[in-house]
C-alpha cells in the first residue's frame, strides 16, 4: 500500500526526514491493534516494530509471581518496542494494547537494515527513547510523591493526549489496575476531580471538562515528558518543513 508521509497519524513517522520516510514506507504494513493485543511478552523474541496511529498501549513491568504495574503509556506519538533500535530483540516486560486502535508495523530485521543504510533514520527513535525514559521517571515520581487524585489527573491527561477526545471510554477497574490501586480509591479520586468540576464520570466513561484545570491539579506530575517530546521531536519536524 502506498501512502504519503502527511497521511500518517503516527508522530514518529511524521517526524522522519522525507528521504528516510521514503526508505521506510514500502515496508510499513497497516494493522489493527485490538484491545489486549500483546506486542511483546517478557523474554520472548520480538518480530516487529509498531507505530500506533490510534489507541493506547502500556509497557507493563511483570514480577516472577505475575504482579504487574504500568511503567509507561504510548500511543500515536511513539513506537514500541524501543529496545529494538539499540539491537535488542528480547524485553523483560509486557507491551500490550489496552484501548484498540490502528497502526503500522515493520519487521525488526528490515528496520536494522534500513538504519544501517541511513545514518539519520534512527536519530528520532533514539530521541524518543529518552522521552519515554523521562515519562517512566515521572511515573515513578508520581507514584512515590503524589496523592492518588493527582496521579489520576495525570493519567487522564495522558489518555486525553492520545485519544484526542474529551470522552474517554475507560472503566474504574481498568484505571485501578493501571494505577496499581484499589477500585474504591479510584472512585473516591474521581469524585474529587468531579467536585473540582474538572471531569464528569459515568460508568465506563470519563468526560474531560477542564483540561487546563486538570494540568494545574496534577501539580507538576504531568508535562515534562510531553515538553521533551515537543522539544526533541515535534519541533524538530516543524523546523524541517
Amino acid at each position: 500500500m502506498t501512502f504519503r508521509q502527511n497521511e500518517v497519524g503516527n508522530r514518529m513517522l511524521a517526524a522522519l526526514m522525507p528521504a528516510d520516510f521514503t526508505l521506510l514506507q514500502p515496508y510499513l504494513e497497516k494493522v489493527k491493534l485490538p484491545a489486549h493485543f500483546e506486542i511483546a511478552r517478557p523474554r520472548s523474541r520480538l518480530e516487529y516494530l509498531y507505530f500506533p496511529e490510534s489507541g493506547i498501549g502500556a509497557v507493563m513491568t511483570v514480577s516472577p509471581n505475575d504482579r504487574s504495574a504500568e511503567a509507561g503509556m504510548f500511543g500515536s506519538e511513539g513506537f514500541v518496542p524501543t529496545s529494538t533500535i539499540i539491537g535488542d530483540d528480547i524485553v523483560p516486560y509486557l507491551i500490550e494494547m489496552h484501548v484498540a486502535g490502528l497502526g503500522y508495523r515493520v519487521p525488526i530485521k528490515v528496520m536494522r537494515e534500513l538504519t544501517a543504510r541511513s545514518s539519520s533514520l534512527q536519530i528520532p527513535f533514539i530521541k524518543y527513547m529518552h522521552v519515554f525514559a523521562t515519562q517512566v521517571a515521572y511515573t515513578a515520581l508520581a507514584n512515590a510523591r503524589y496523592r492518588i487524585e493527582q496521579r489520576l489527573a495525570r493519567w487522564i491527561l495522558m489518555c486525553h493526549d492520545r485519544l484526542r477526545s474529551d470522552e474517554l471510554d475507560i472503566t474504574h477497574e481498568y484505571i485501578a489496575f493501571m494505577l496499581g490501586t484499589r477500585r474504591p480509591s479510584v472512585t473516591t479520586a474521581l469524585h474529587v476531580l468531579e467536585g473540582e468540576r474538572l471531569i464528569r464520570s459515568n460508568r465506563g466513561l470519563i468526560i474531560v471538562l477542564d483540561r487546563k484545570g486538570l494540568e494545574e491539579f496534577a501539580a507538576g506530575s504531568y508535562g515534562i515528558p510531553e515538553q521533551e517530546f515537543e522539544r526533541l521531536i515535534g519541533r524538530a519536524h516543524m523546523e524541517t518543513e
